[in-house]
């Protein structure tokens, strides 16, 4: 346990951000596994609707560090490559 004020503040702080981080990671997450649904399912088009927002929240993540640009654009990838691959192009 802390001692000083300043670490106190600190533990308060950090237990704050977990909290907003693992629920922002878990709408990503989310976002992501539509897409995947979408495209086993066969819903090309909702598919391609939903890459775009989870796109849109990837380069967001990306950008307030919640995870690393390249994890993100390789996300990214991934799914353009499953969507294409089930549009049959």
């Amino acid at each position: 346990m802390p001692n000083t004020s300043s670490a106190k503040k600190a533990l308060r702080q950090n237990a704050k951000r977990r909290l907003l981080n693992r629920s922002q990671t878990s709408t990503l997450r989310t976002t992501v596994k539509r897409v995947r649904t979408l495209v086993e399912s066969g819903d090309v088009a909702g598919a391609q609707e939903a890459f775009r927002v989870a796109c849109k929240k990837l380069d967001q993540a990306a950008a307030k560090n919640l995870i690393h640009k390249n994890s993100a654009a390789r996300t990214k990838s991934r799914m353009s490559q499953r969507i294409k691959k089930a549009s049959g192009k």
